[in-house]
């Protein structure tokens, strides 16, 4: 999780936040434990474009040890925070993520040997709370979009873009597509 603006949030929004950090930053370094004690005993992981994750604590923690933790991206991954919104029991964070795909990224890109192209893309990571630990994380991408990027899909004729859109939320001053 990268930082945003300085914004006045309640005791209890600030503690989701930094449960979420806490969260985020141990997946990140890989350890397994301190992410897994971020989280209730029924959590679930959902990464909706690849249908991949898992459900209840055994399920969850057995998708971050096998296909996440120490797995999380290449090592020149940069994470661009775009906005926040931080409710009653949730955080919905929108980002840019960018990388070289040099390795296998199960988690998005399951099955798929790594092409060595460059990739930026926008996502937006829903994340729950309830009895003050993370119960679940919904994760949000343009999938056609990576593929485009690793050369796995011809966007010619179709209504979808590159890393185009990623840039564009970043600075919303490039011209849309032309209709």
């Amino acid at each position: 999780m990268s930082s945003l603006p300085s914004t006045q949030y309640s005791l209890a929004q600030q503690s989701m936040i930094d449960l979420f950090k806490k969260h985020v930053n141990a997946e990140l370094a890989g350890d397994l434990d301190t992410t897994m004690a971020t989280m209730i005993d029924t959590p679930h992981l959902h990464n909706i474009p690849s249908m991949v994750g898992g459900y209840g604590y055994d399920g969850v923690k057995s998708f971050y040890a096998n296909h996440l933790i120490g797995k999380f991206f290449p090592p020149d991954i940069n994470m661009q925070p775009v906005s926040m919104t931080v409710g009653e029991s949730q955080i919905v964070e929108e980002l840019i993520i960018s990388f070289t795909h040099t390795q296998s990224i199960d988690w998005m890109l399951p099955g798929l040997a790594p092409t060595g192209k460059k990739v930026e893309v926008a996502f937006v990571v829903i994340v729950g709370f309830k009895e003050g630990k993370v119960s679940h994380e919904h994760i949000y991408w343009d999938q056609a979009c990576v593929l485009v990027q690793l050369g796995l899909l011809d966007p010619t004729g179709l209504p979808i873009s590159g890393n185009e859109s990623a840039r564009r939320l970043a600075e919303p001053s490039l011209p849309s597509r032309v209709l």
